[in-house]
């Protein structure tokens, strides 16, 4: 089994808390696993100590010159994210992507992703205390209230402990459910709370009344939107035939597993037609379908109207 190089870059001022709850499920799937699946690296904009929020240091390497041989690179910030204007972060994260190595954004992490050009046309979350300020800086960014979101190569997620979530999502879609309940009860996590989970209290019960399969295959199904699992895929990542899924889904849920997915994406693309000026064809990819006449189609089928009436009664142009 390959190993994961996943390197976090601190940003002076980091969120401590945010910072241990991403790197702590990944040493935990190491542990637990007895093998080292994941290999975790610490970078700063320069070599040395980067100060923590509690004003506590970690030790980072310089950035690398090639990052290609990583898999996965978070930006951790706290603070005030939207101050940092670090040319040579801002350039080295755009060699990353270049390089097809896939980045997050924790606690105020996706703003500095925001200010190097890197969450155009992708959907990202950030830490409802940051959230009126990148409002007021980028009004037409996609950004959404939840404890994380996954588009594509684009990993973002609020800060405190909801890095934890994400990371179990991660190591669900890598491992399966199973080996993830395994670290979550590891760090006494008694609920894996899926990506659409508030970042502030609100009353609701949300998933939790669900079977534990459903559960785990709706997370599947919100953290693969663009990139849409199929039947067998979610399956066999919750431990389960695909004849036993579609059977707690008709039971639970009144439907089957693919009609739950396809009204679900329908859901995000209709968010996405209301409140961004985004091309069909461009949220049609977004939401997961292949062409923008399957997507239109599929919208009309579920709502009764087209995609583009929809923006029309938005105010929308």
């Amino acid at each position: 089994m390959s190993v994961k190089r996943i390197a976090f870059v601190l940003i002076d001022g980091f969120a401590l808390m945010s910072t241990a709850a991403a790197m702590e499920p990944l040493r935990a799937a190491n542990h637990l696993s007895g093998e080292n699946l994941y290999d975790i690296r610490i970078f700063a904009p320069d070599p040395g100590p980067v100060r923590a929020s509690l004003g506590s240091w970690f030790e980072a390497e310089v950035l690398p010159p090639d990052p290609g041989d990583l898999d996965m690179v978070f930006a951790v910030a706290g603070g005030d994210p939207l101050s940092p204007r670090d040319t040579r972060l801002f350039d080295w994260l755009r060699r990353v992507d270049r390089t097809g190595v896939a980045l997050g954004g924790i606690s105020g992490g996706a703003a500095v992703l925001w200010r190097a050009g890197l969450l155009d046309g992708r959907r990202f979350t950030i830490h409802w205390h940051h959230m009126e300020a990148m409002r007021a800086e980028a009004p037409r960014a996609l950004m959404e209230q939840r404890l994380f979101v996954i588009d594509r190569d684009r990993y973002t997620c609020a800060g405190g402990t909801a890095p934890l979530d994400m990371m179990l999502a991660i190591i669900t879609r890598d491992h399966g459910s199973r080996f993830a309940r395994r670290i979550a009860d590891w760090f006494i996590q008694t609920e894996m709370r899926p990506a659409d989970a508030p970042q502030q209290g609100r009353g609701g019960p949300g998933h939790a009344a669900l079977p534990g399969p459903v559960r785990a295959a709706l997370e599947l199904m919100e953290t693969h939107v663009a990139d849409p699992l199929d039947v067998g895929q979610i399956a066999a990542l919750v431990a389960l035939s695909p004849r036993q899924l579609q059977r707690h889904f008709t039971e639970s849920l009144g439907a089957p597993v693919a009609e739950v997915y396809r009204n679900l994406r329908l859901d995000v693309a209709r968010d996405l037609v209301r409140r961004s000026s985004l091309r069909m064809g461009e949220i049609a990819l977004m939401a997961g379908f292949a062409s923008q006449a399957h997507f239109s189609d599929a919208f009309r089928t579920r709502f009764g109207h087209p995609p583009r009436d929809e923006r029309e009664g938005s105010g929308q142009r």
